[in-house]
């Protein structure tokens, strides 16, 4: 499952957020930083999901 977290955070960022920590402020500022920039979103998504596993 970490694997497959990994490649959805780097398609869809919010998506690999909320797969591996649902909706909370993890998600919301990952939802930010995408809006700002698609790498802030890859790079945030890809370390909660390293953090949660």
């Amino acid at each position: 499952m970490p694997l497959l977290q990994i490649i959805v955070s780097i398609l869809l960022p919010p998506l690999g957020v909320f797969l591996a920590k649902g909706i909370g402020t993890d998600f919301w500022i990952n939802v930010v930083l995408t809006l700002l920039g698609y790498i802030p979103g890859i790079v945030h998504a890809i370390w909660v999901v390293a953090k949660a596993n």
